[in-house]
């Protein structure tokens, strides 16, 4: 430590962002001399929504301690797989996008490629058959792999839906414990020194006045801090993403839930449908353009399962993103800093990322601009890289039957996906440049599941004999099939595992053994 070490970080929000933040800092800037501080209203609510999340939440979790049974025993939080999408290609049509890969890749030639050479001169399943993931995900079963497993299991990667309110008291238990200090308060005004801008305090509603030398503006849409105090700008995507609009509902479990979530596209817009262990998430993500807030609620309660338990909840977004995530000495996280609607289950991991690099380029109390450009390069990359990614399920599309799908099959997109679309369709060749979220497996699924097919295959598909390639990828299938079935049902492994929430719908009851000694899954693979 010395005197350019930041002493007090001030945290302005709580909720899912604000709790993830300070949990983190708790961790990780444990020093002795740095002090975290949140600052967050009870008056205030928080949006709350982002219930499913991808695998690199697992990272977080597990760079925290957390045990994963108990997270989610406290979240009521359940497996996710993939997600499921309904009518997105066209009418009637389907897909799964599933976490981890599409079988394995051969003598250094992607599995799609081979998979695209077999489909052009034999009639093979879709390639998601060849994902560990999806099978388990369509048999509603689910596995924990463990690090030394020799089976399929391997290969199943997964994430977690679970209750952004319950997530966010339960990290800030963990944050308080590690020392951070919660101040109930509404801020009245933020004060910024003259001579450079800088935050200097934010001061409540009761007058407190809260001093810091780093500010995290963790207050949502609004951006308290980053727009109102230091009016950064924000950048608006609303020409390639139009909708603006969502209604959030939970309804009451009709069911096991299953190991993944569905998105269904709708005449303008689309439904989320997140199982958790208590209830059923469900959203209606719309453009105001292309229908009124009233149809769209309709639209949304007469697609839900099960009784509705709260009333419906409307939001309103604007896609797209800060023009600088870190400005000057503050630093947005989650909505403060942006928002891309959550097709993909981005949301918390925008939160997790921005923590992960502010963490990698803290700064001292001198602030150098190349820690600040360098985060807000990574951030504009990681943005404009799942921009596109979501962007591509509206444009890969063959539905013609409102104006709202006309609009997005026809409208232009930008160069940097185009050039990816184009590139796929040729000869479906992907280039990964160090920075993309989704892998390979990602951007096959969507694009062969909304008809962008490839001309033709790469060359050096065919240099592998036939008949081998063709044997392993029968291998591969069945092997994933076989180990599927051995796996529990997605509930009975939660239940199993000790990971079944106390709010949650009581299930009947099994028969109990010692998770190390007797377990009936011991030798397969994964673990409870």
């Amino acid at each position: 430590m010395n005197e350019h070490t930041i002493r007090d970080v001030v945290i302005v929000g709580g909720g899912t962002a604000g709790w993830m933040a300070a949990a983190a800092f708790s961790r990780f800037l444990a020093n002795g001399v740095t002090r975290i501080t949140l600052v967050e209203s009870d008056e205030i609510g928080t949006v709350g929504v982002g219930e499913a999340t991808i695998p690199p939440i697992i990272t977080f979790n597990r760079m925290l301690g957390l045990d994963e049974n108990e997270f989610l025993r406290e979240t009521g939080g359940t497996f996710k797989l993939g997600i499921e999408f309904v009518d997105w290609g066209g009418l009637g049509e389907r897909y799964f996008h599933p976490f981890g890969s599409h079988g394995r890749d051969l003598q250094g030639v992607h599995f799609h490629q081979l998979w695209l050479r077999e489909r052009a001169r034999a009639s093979i399943p879709d390639i998601s058959a060849w994902s560990m993931s999806a099978v388990a995900a369509g048999m509603g079963r689910f596995g924990r792999p463990t690090p030394d497993a020799k089976s399929a299991i391997r290969d199943l990667l997964y994430a977690f839906h679970f209750d952004a309110g319950r997530y966010a008291a339960y990290l800030r238990g963990y944050a308080e414990r590690g020392g951070v200090t919660r101040i109930e308060g509404k801020v009245e005004r933020v004060e910024t020194r003259a001579d450079d801008g800088h935050v200097e305090a934010v001061v409540l509603s009761d007058g407190r006045r809260v001093e810091g030398e780093l500010f995290i503006d963790c207050s949502g849409f609004r951006g308290l801090l980053i727009e109102e105090a230091l009016q950064t700008g924000y950048e608006d995507w609303t020409e390639w993403l139009p909708c603006d609009r969502a209604i959030a509902l939970p309804t009451a479990l009709t069911g096991e839930p299953d190991p993944f979530t569905r998105a269904t596209a709708h005449g303008s817009g689309w439904q989320w449908r997140i199982p958790l262990q208590h209830r059923m998430g469900n959203g209606h993500v719309y453009s105001s353009r292309f229908i009124d807030d009233d149809a769209a609620e309709r639209v949304l309660l007469d697609n839900v399962e099960g009784e509705p338990l709260a009333d419906p909840r409307h939001i309103r977004f604007t896609t797209g993103r800060r023009r600088e995530s870190w400005n000057r000495n503050v630093v947005a996280l989650g909505l403060s800093s942006g928002f891309i609607e959550p097709l993909e289950s981005t949301s918390i991991h925008f939160i997790q990322s921005g923590i992960a690099r502010l963490i990698s380029l803290f700064p001292d109390r001198r602030f150098d601009p190349i820690e600040r450009d360098e985060f807000n390069r990574q951030m504009r990359d990681l943005y404009e890289d799942v921009r596109d990614f979501v962007l591509l399920h509206y444009k890969a599309t063959r539905r013609d039957d409102t104006p709202f799908w006309n609009h997005c099959r026809t409208m232009a997109v930008p160069d940097s996906l185009q050039r990816k679309i184009d590139l796929f369709r040729a000869k479906g060749r992907l280039f990964r440049e160090g920075r993309e979220l989704f892998a390979t497996t990602s951007w096959v699924a969507v694009c062969l599941g909304q008809h962008i097919v490839p001309e033709s295959h790469e060359p050096a598909a065919d240099a592998l004999d036939e008949g081998k390639v063709a044997q392993a990828l029968m291998q591969m299938h069945d092997e994933y099939r076989a180990t599927a079935e051995r796996l529990p049902a997605h509930g009975e492994f939660i239940r199993r595992a000790g990971a079944a929430s106390p709010f949650a719908s009581p299930e009947p009851a099994l028969p109990t053994f010692s998770f190390e000694r007797e377990s009936p899954f011991a030798g397969q693979g994964f673990t409870l």
